[in-house]
């Protein structure tokens, strides 16, 4: 097989040659060298690229940018969005080694009246970029466009702070939000993939998981987005879904949001899935990707201590609908991508020991 077909077919539930070794994005590796390209062979990789437009604020949305303010070593964007109901500001500082939002549009719930009242014109979309990578990348890899679903927007609206005291205190608001948000999503994608788009990574679900909860997850996440995994599914598309921390008391809302894949499974103590467990209870309807930790383990173990622990996963995932990747970071260097590229063995050794 090759890794396309690989990992296609993992995704819908089969069985391929050998489990995939998924790396999410080539990391921190120079797209153009030599061990790039060497990489890309070895391995399964999982490439995100964009769709060329904004399908939530589309076309009209009056962003302004303010000159940059100086704060001793570092450089603060400002950012105005004009509304008809009034202003709302944003800042994000960035320095030699990090960026970070400071300030959010939204600080409280009437500020959601102003980011609704923005008029909405829907976006034209500009997918050479991603026809480009397809090209690429070739049979080498599977490439997906990254899309938000409806809660990322309002997560990328308020601070976390005031995003959970949103639900608290304006749950109405909330729904509001997500529900516009997810409309124009919906519309978005079903455009794109009757344009050709074959598959899609949907991020976004982990801020009702991780800060809100079981409740806000399901009215939150799993209802709209089971709109919008039946709208990539229609369309004859792949449905891969992302959600970090703590996942074994949402499988079942997992299943029913209905997505084809899903990463990233953390293990402890980053996450809390047991994949044995998880095989058990998804296993037969979702393809899981993960669950070896590309920052703390491949970047940082001996191979001797990293060995023993993917013998394990491989046994726990494999062999059908399992995708053996990291945590999805995109942080990896070629430290990590070597050790990626020494998983391949050990899957190829495993084929048929599942019992």
């Amino acid at each position: 097989m090759t890794s396309r077909e690989r990992l296609l077919t993992a995704i819908h539930r089969g069985t391929p040659d050998r489990v995939p070794i998924g790396p999410y994005t080539l990391g921190r590796l120079d797209f153009d060298a030599p061990f790039t390209r060497e990489f890309i062979r070895a391995v399964d990789p999982l490439v995100d690229t964009g769709c060329g437009g904004n399908m939530i604020w589309g076309q009209s949305a009056p962003f302004e940018k303010l000159p940059l303010e100086h704060v001793r070593d570092q450089v603060v964007e400002v950012i105005v969005l004009h509304t008809p109901k009034g202003n709302l500001l944003r800042k994000t500082r960035r320095t030699k080694i990090m960026t970070s939002q400071t300030e959010f549009f939204c600080k409280t719930p009437e500020d959601a009246e102003k980011v609704l009242s923005v008029p909405f014109t829907p976006p034209s979309f500009n997918l050479k970029e991603y026809f480009r990578q397809r090209e690429s990348v070739g049979d080498e890899g599977l490439v997906l466009i990254g899309i938000p679903d409806g809660i990322c927007w309002v997560a990328e609206l308020y601070s976390p702070e005031d995003f959970s005291m949103l639900w608290i205190d304006a749950p109405d608001v909330m729904r509001k939000l997500v529900r516009t948000a997810a409309d124009r999503i919906n519309a978005a994608t079903e455009e794109l993939a009757k344009s050709g788009v074959e598959a899609f990574r949907i991020v976004g679900g982990e801020y009702a998981s991780v800060q809100l909860g079981p409740t806000a997850f399901e009215e939150l996440v799993v209802e709209p987005d089971a709109e919008l995994c039946d709208i990539i599914r229609k369309n004859g598309a792949v449905s891969y879904f992302h959600n970090h921390g703590p996942v074994t008391r949402y499988y079942d809302a997992f299943r029913r949001i209905g997505m084809d894949a899903l990463d990233p499974l953390e293990a402890p103590p980053w996450g809390d899935c047991d994949l044995a467990e998880a095989k058990r209870r998804i296993g037969s309807d979702i393809c899981m990707v993960g669950n070896l930790d590309d920052m703390e383990i491949l970047e940082k173990l001996p191979w001797e201590e990293i060995e023993p622990i993917a013998r394990e996963r491989l046994s726990a995932g494999g062999p059908d609908a399992f995708i053996f990747g990291g945590t999805a970071s995109g942080t990896y260097t070629e430290i990590g991508a070597r050790n990626f590229m020494r998983l391949v063995p050990l899957a190829e050794e495993m084929v048929g020991r599942w019992v």
